[in-house]
């Protein structure tokens, strides 16, 4: 099999993205800022209630492959659908994007998973997922060879909520490192450490995991502290290889063995839509970092493609990534 740089892992969801105000949200009692897992008497009625939406494939892991395959590098994506109409349009948007997407469709219930993602003016945006055939991923989807020729295999922390997809990620990690491969992880969100503090905790102190992504917010969270050096100091002594603290606008931190690189976000005229935020920071972080560039510049990296996602609708870019003079520049591509 053909190397790829990254294997992503995730929840494959189809996501239906609409504007609204935050008393939307308090009429129909969705927490703000956050991921809430619904079943699906809740996913119709909440359909029904929202506006105009747009239909685009998504999860988390999803997103950063989409991500990082438009900055150019090679890409795969193991998550699953059902063998219904949602599941063939998610297949057919991700394979359309150059990533190698094998896994095999559920046939018949629970139908494919979907997320009704709220964004308010602000920009913030507020899940409300029905993960339907996403809990039947489970250790028979990963395949060895396909784990043994990726760079890195990263998951993503919303994995934690199936059961059996536990087993299928410390599988793929134990094949890995068999395979003297490299394990990410993104924490998601914070209500997903709340959920999980201690199991993630686990995976980051063992080693399972390598490098680590999170946002202010999740590392605060994984720590129980209310002070972000003190929580970043924590996470950068628990990660084996490195750890990644994005800041919105603030930028990010990168830390390796107590040292810290931080670098700054970029301008960017006005945010729509903070969606797939996170998600473009790894892809970017991780591309960087497949290709042997420094830290600083892999986060450089991550910082233009999360910004450039915040200014659209959706959590995938609507352009080539690896098309723009600055991410040009960083890889030393010309032409």
């Amino acid at each position: 099999m053909a190397e790829f740089d990254l294997l992503s892992i995730g929840n494959a969801i189809v996501d239906i993205i609409a504007q609204t105000d935050d008393a939307f949200l308090e009429r129909e009692a969705v927490q703000k800022g956050g991921m809430t897992l619904i079943d699906t008497d809740r996913a119709r009625q909440l359909y029904a209630a929202m506006g105009p939406a747009v239909e685009t494939s998504g999860g988390s892991a999803g997103n950063t492959v989409a991500g990082f395959v438009s900055l150019g590098g090679t890409g795969a994506y193991v998550g699953k659908v059902s063998d219904d109409e949602l599941g063939r349009i998610f297949a057919h948007d991700i394979r359309s994007l150059g990533v190698e997407y094998q896994t095999v469709p559920l046939a018949g219930d629970p139908p494919t998973a979907r997320s009704m993602i709220l964004v308010t003016p602000d920009g913030q945006r507020s899940m409300s997922t029905y993960l339907g055939a996403c809990v039947e991923l489970g250790p028979d989807d990963i395949d060895e060879a396909l784990v043994a020729a990726a760079k890195v295999t990263y998951f993503e922390g919303y994995l934690w909520d199936p059961p059996l997809a536990k087993d299928a990620i410390r599988n793929a990690a134990t094949i890995a490192h068999a395979n003297g491969r490299e394990v990410a992880m993104t924490l998601s969100d914070s209500f997903c450490v709340n959920r999980y503090r201690e199991e993630f905790l686990e995976l980051i102190r063992s080693g399972t995991v390598d490098i680590v992504f999170a946002n202010e917010a999740e590392a605060m969270a994984l720590y129980q502290e209310s002070d972000l050096d003190t929580a970043i100091d924590r996470l950068g002594y628990d990660a084996k290889r490195l750890a990644a603290v994005t800041r919105g606008a603030d930028g990010c931190i990168i830390i390796e063995n107590a040292e810290r690189v931080e670098v700054p976000a970029t301008e960017v005229e006005r945010v729509l839509d903070t969606t797939g935020a996170g998600d473009l920071f790894a892809a970017g972080f991780l591309r960087g970092y497949t290709a042997g560039l420094s830290h600083r510049d892999s986060a450089r990296l991550g910082v233009i493609a999360a910004g450039h996602v915040i200014q659209q609708i959706g959590p995938r870019p609507m352009r080539r990534l690896s098309e723009l003079p600055e991410v040009k520049a960083i890889l030393g591509v010309t032409g």
